[in-house]
């Protein structure tokens, strides 16, 4: 957000907008279902890098879509039948939770986060993989703070193969975890070089503000099926994509101007985590705030109690969830100094 409480839309985008509304090639009809070549093979080089050998060999499936989570929810209702039960990290249940009730899944949540280290704990990852049922589906949210090593990783995904779990990541907002594209989806390339198949959302719409995008990485007989599949329901969720919206990432140099636009982001992310934690030092406020830059990414806990949560969003009017993550893209200047004195208060009202 800015200053003034509009979306923060990068110069590099703005001037792509214009390139793209200045090509005479652009027309007003309807995509292929599948949506179009040029934003596929742009998007798939971004998630899993230009050069990987899953594009190379064509094992990779993408499919542009508004509401990927409902797409791959649909599809696997259809055609991973074994799958009843869905495990959603925490701080996205709200937002996922109800796609896959409504599909018929049970949904159980898993939280990562320690309330008592203040930071996410990989020893709770490792437990929700071991009690989880067989075939379930795992959902993971954001990569990097799950915290956990090559090595834990890899004994992870053995547990995860013994098992069948199916895992569905989420990538909401590429780049602005670390400031680095490569870096944010390490893991996920490391998943593809170990073979696995699993279906992962990527948005682009806070990074480049479009739309985003599922694939899935198929493997062995029934592609043919698989896509009829998807085409099917493609058609019955929203039939085709924008064309303008397509056409700004295809046509981002991402590995010079994308890349230094990313970092000035993450710098100013960093720098209201700063503040915020300096105001709060400042005020008095018990505890200790250092979670708050710790943290990687857009949003973070604050790790207020129920309590506390309900006065700021009654008392304060200052909407968040429950589990007091909140998003530090909306903290700016002009706010920064009613929240943090909020925020101050509902501690200090419920000691």
């Amino acid at each position: 957000m800015t200053n003034e409480g509009q979306p923060w839309v990068s110069l590099v985008v703005r001037k792509t907008r214009l390139q793209v509304s200045q090509d005479p090639s652009l027309n007003y009809e309807y995509l292929p279902m599948v949506g179009m070549k040029s934003f596929i093979q742009a998007s798939l080089e971004l998630l899993l890098g230009k050069h990987n050998q899953a594009i190379v060999e064509k094992r990779v499936r993408h499919r542009v879509k508004i509401g990927a989570f409902k797409l791959g929810a649909q599809f696997l209702r259809t055609w991973h039948r074994n799958s009843q039960v869905v495990c959603i990290v925490s701080c996205q249940k709200e937002l996922y939770g109800l796609v896959f009730q409504d599909m018929g899944f049970i949904v159980y949540e898993y939280s990562i986060w320690s309330p008592q280290e203040l930071c996410s704990d990989p020893g709770r990852f490792f437990e929700v993989i071991e009690h989880i049922p067989a075939d379930s589906i795992l959902v993971i949210g954001n990569i990097v703070d799950c915290r956990l090593t090559q090595s834990q990783w890899a004994k992870l995904m053995s547990t995860i193969k013994s098992k069948r779990i199916f895992p569905f990541f989420d990538v909401p907002c590429q780049g602005l975890a670390t400031g680095d594209l490569e870096e944010d989806v390490r893991l996920l390339r490391y998943f593809v070089s170990l073979g696995f198949e699993f279906f992962c959302s990527q948005s682009l719409s806070k990074n480049f503000g479009i739309y985003g995008v599922v694939w899935r990485r198929e493997q062995g007989n029934g592609e043919l099926s698989c896509l009829l599949c998807i085409l099917k329901l493609i058609w019955g969720l929203y039939y085709s994509a924008f064309c303008y919206c397509n056409k700004i990432p295809e046509m981002i140099n991402l590995k010079r101007r994308k890349k230094q636009s990313l970092k000035a982001v993450v710098e100013n992310i960093m720098l209201v985590k700063e503040k915020v934690k300096e105001k709060l030092r400042l005020l008095g406020t018990p505890g200790s705030w250092n979670h708050i830059t710790e943290q990687s990414g857009t949003h973070g806990y604050l790790e207020l109690n129920h309590q506390q949560v309900e006065f700021l969003i009654k008392k304060k009017h200052i909407y968040i969830p429950k589990n007091s993550r909140i998003n530090f893209t909306c903290i700016n200047a002009r706010n920064i100094d009613y929240i943090t004195q909020s925020i101050h208060e509902a501690v200090m009202l419920t000691q």
